[in-house]
């Protein structure tokens, strides 16, 4: 592929234009370091028209309830069985003392999912179990964001007492969730998903609970799982449906939509050995990681306008460095994360305040503290360093 042709979709993109899958796999296959180097540059126009300048950030606080689980995801070094060394069912007193301890450090949002855990039942149902979840949280502090319960868990609360979809989130809202993490994608391509998770639910039912959050007024986020099997050909299908959930939700007029999108880049160090074989490498290669970066933005920005990298799994100096590729948001404080640092990243559990601002700063770009709405709560500047 000529750098003309090249040329020619970036100036493409810069008029406003969408990207076809075929073109997108072009831009991810680039090598040339003057190539990719325009690729990054328009990234950055787009994010710099598509959201601005200033960096966002959220405070929140994490809650893994429990690592028990009925799956075995290919990827995943965080689930345990029941009678497995490790594993953790936190009873409601815990949970409490986590969400306390957030809103002690100044979180908005708490963020809680966990395992499929065939137990966590009340009266033999899983919906009144989660239900109580949230109300731990909510009655306590009504004022906090809950972003919780994953397309995964909302397809394992319906298969286990017998509900629609539509039915467990409409429960779940009402009860006091604000929105629905967009993780369980993975990578869209069944293909894929029969290696990674084939005991998850399939992309169209992915697509499916997504869709219905979206008609029903709760928003989701969005997230890809990069850089293990997968072609830079299912990399864009991937980013495809998601562009589509989105021009959907927006001609049906639906009152949610999805909020951001977030690239998580596979971590093997301590995933199950098969898989961690296959790819070959145990931490992210960050130079593949910042081209898709600014491949979703040119593909995703005119419909999904916020980009999150994840300092976890890149470490802060790659989730800075993102911020040059396309990103606009540097993510929240977490407070306290399990997931991806039992996988083995090196990225960290917490991030200050302090220290992501700083981070910022030193693009010399202003940023400022976010909802998980992406609605502006503190207002802060900072000049452009000299």
């Amino acid at each position: 592929m000529t750098t003309k042709t090249v040329n020619a979709i970036l100036e493409r993109a810069l008029a406003g234009g969408d990207l076809s899958q075929e073109e997108g796999v072009v831009l991810l296959k680039q090598t040339d370091p003057d190539v990719q180097s325009a690729i990054r540059e328009t990234s950055d126009k787009l994010r710099l028209s598509q959201a601005g300048e200033t960096v966002t950030y959220v405070i929140n606080r994490n809650i893994n309830f429990t690592n028990i689980c009925e799956q075995h995801c290919s990827f995943c070094a965080f689930r345990r069985d029941e009678d497995e060394e490790g594993a953790f069912w936190l009873e409601n007193p815990q949970i409490l003392e986590k969400a306390t301890d957030g809103v002690r450090r100044g979180a908005t949002e708490i963020c809680m999912q966990g395992g499929l855990h065939l137990g966590a039942k009340i009266n033999g149902a899983s919906l009144p179990y989660y239900l109580q979840l949230v109300k731990t949280i909510k009655d306590e502090f009504p004022q906090l964001h809950l972003h919780a319960f994953s397309p995964q868990e909302v397809q394992f609360i319906a298969r286990e007492d017998g509900l629609s979809y539509e039915s467990v989130i409409a429960a779940l809202q009402d009860a006091g969730v604000g929105s629905m993490p967009g993780t369980a994608a993975e990578v869209l391509n069944d293909e894929v998903r029969r290696v990674l998770c084939p005991e998850k639910l399939d992309t169209a039912t992915w697509l499916e609970i997504v869709g219905t959050a979206h008609k029903l007024g709760m928003p989701t986020t969005s997230t890809m799982l990069s850089g293990h099997i997968e072609t830079p050909e299912q990399q864009m299908q991937h980013l495809d449906k998601l562009r589509s959930l989105q021009q959907t939700a927006v001609a049906q007029g639906y009152p949610a939509r999805i909020s951001e999108f977030i690239l998580l880049p596979f971590v093997g160090q301590e995933a199950p050995k098969p898989l961690r074989r296959r790819v070959g490498r145990d931490q992210p290669i960050l130079e593949d990681a910042l081209l898709l970066t600014a491949v979703a933005r040119i593909f995703l920005g005119n419909w999904i306008p916020n980009h999150q990298p994840s300092w976890v799994k890149l470490g802060l100096a790659g989730a800075v460095e993102a911020l040059k590729w396309g990103c606009n948001d540097i993510g929240g404080t977490l407070m306290e994360e399990h997931i991806t640092t039992m996988a083995g990243a090196v990225g960290g559990t917490c991030m200050e305040v302090e220290t992501l601002q700083e981070a910022i700063r030193s693009l010399g770009r202003p940023y400022q503290q976010r909802d998980t709405l992406y609605r502006v709560l503190k207002r802060d500047t900072v000049p452009v360093l000299s």
